[in-house]
């Protein structure tokens, strides 16, 4: 590649930041990111200041349960037909929007509850924000995917996690700062209003192609078509044991690190404010700049050697955990160790979500796309477990250290996966 040819490249990495779909995709991502801390840290600071106790509140951690098993109902988003929304929008955005205005519905209603006085309707509605969100997640993402071609969905996985990030400071720390001003019930009314960002992308993105499948019109074949077909048509690909275990792993070594980082601050001696201003709200710039960094870097050298890179820098910068273990309170060592660690995330990240979306066959996508993220998702939970007890044998040095050669078997799988080209889906049916 030339000189010439390679920033011509990477030109075209960055002006694809200025395309309309990539724009909507954002604005798709700000309004998944919303509802989720509705369902977990937001959520038990509302309870918490409503009086509630502390045994009640931790029991509403189940709420966030939908997103791990949002596979189970993604075939129903996949290829049944929603009466006039679909008909009038397609089978993307008519789920889309039917989601976001129940979605939107149930945040406001959450103001006007009293936890205290009656639990019943509170578990009921943050329940149905978990499920309802999830699903949004579900078709926003089979959108994003088929709107997309291959060599785009980099842009548009970094369009979806800068966006995601913006919604989480909103109903985070944007959330916590209004809750001083006004009522909570002006508080989530505000907070669903949001909402419309995401209903005015869907309005205005393109209903995507999809290919033709048979009509469902029994049990049968719906389970046939929509669940038994999209699992089994992955399952029989070439090399699919070895995606999965990529899945898997690429972003083990980031993941068993990341459930240490809050106690390893604390165990060195970090104040909650060197937390809040380096963690919490550099980390979060730095995290944005990678995944746009990312979305360039795909676009501009392709996916398999974004992932190259994106697999080395996320090991590399663990090694800087190690450095502040041995600095002791040094905010600005900190502030390099969580910049570094963020931003090669982020880029890492970028990289990753395109290689998941091209995984999928665009007549299951939704599907599809959602068994990757949930095996992703359980897979890392289950193997980061061991990570306190890993801490209590070696120390935090080393321990960061490890984390880095976790990496590697993750960096060898994609050397199989480029030379088989074991990622391609199959075509879909006509």
């Amino acid at each position: 590649m030339t000189d010439t040819t390679a920033l011509q490249r990477f030109r075209a990495g960055l002006l694809i930041y200025k395309d309309r779909r990539i724009i909507l995709i954002a604005l798709m991502g700000i309004a998944s990111g919303l509802p989720l801390l509705l369902t977990l840290s937001t959520l038990g600071y509302w309870l918490r200041t409503q009086g509630l106790d502390l045994t009640s509140i931790g029991l509403f951690a189940v709420v966030g349960t939908p997103y791990a098993l949002k596979f189970l109902w993604a075939p129903v988003i996949d290829k049944i037909s929603l009466p006039l929304f679909t008909a009038k929008l397609g089978q993307r955005r008519g789920w889309a929007l039917f989601i976001q205005i129940l979605l939107m519905a149930a945040i406001a209603s959450l103001g006007f509850t009293d936890p205290v006085v009656a639990l019943a309707p509170v578990a009921i509605l943050t329940t149905s924000i978990g499920f309802l969100s999830a699903s949004q997640d579900v078709v926003l993402d089979a959108l994003r995917i088929e709107l997309l071609e291959e060599d785009e969905q980099g842009a548009g996985a970094a369009a979806t996690q800068g966006g995601y990030r913006i919604g989480l400071l909103i109903s985070g720390a944007g959330v916590l700062f209004l809750s001083d001003f006004v009522s909570w019930a002006v508080v989530f009314v505000c907070l669903s209003g949001f909402m419309t960002l995401g209903m005015l992308a869907v309005l205005l993105v393109k209903e995507p192609d999809h290919p033709k499948t048979a009509e469902i019109r029994d049990m049968k074949t719906f389970m046939k078509v929509g669940v038994i077909s999209p699992f089994s048509e992955f399952l029989v690909r070439p090399g699919a044991f070895v995606i999965l275990t990529f899945v898997l792993l690429y972003k083990f070594g980031d993941a068993i690190g990341g459930t240490m980082a809050n106690p390893f601050y604390v165990d060195m001696g970090f104040t909650g404010t060197d937390i809040a201003l380096v963690s919490k709200t550099a980390g979060i710039i730095a995290t944005m700049v990678g995944v746009f960094a990312g979305g360039v870097l795909v676009r501009a050298i392709g996916l398999f050697p974004s992932l190259v890179i994106g697999g080395i820098l996320q090991a590399a910068t663990n090694m800087l955990y190690a450095w502040v273990a041995v600095s002791g309170t040094d905010v600005s060592v900190l502030a390099i160790a969580i910049w570094g660690d963020n931003f090669t995330g982020g880029l890492g990240s970028a990289a990753f979500i395109a290689y998941l979306s091209v995984l999928c066959n665009r007549e299951f996508t939704a599907t599809q796309y959602a068994l990757l993220t949930s095996f992703m998702a359980f897979g890392r939970t289950l193997l980061s477990t061991p990570s306190g007890w890993l801490v209590e044998q070696v120390g935090w040095v080393e321990f960061f250290i490890m984390t880095s050669f976790l990496a590697v078997p993750g960096l060898v799988l994609i050397f199989v996966l480029s030379r088989y080209k074991a990622y391609k889906p199959t075509k879909s049916a006509d």
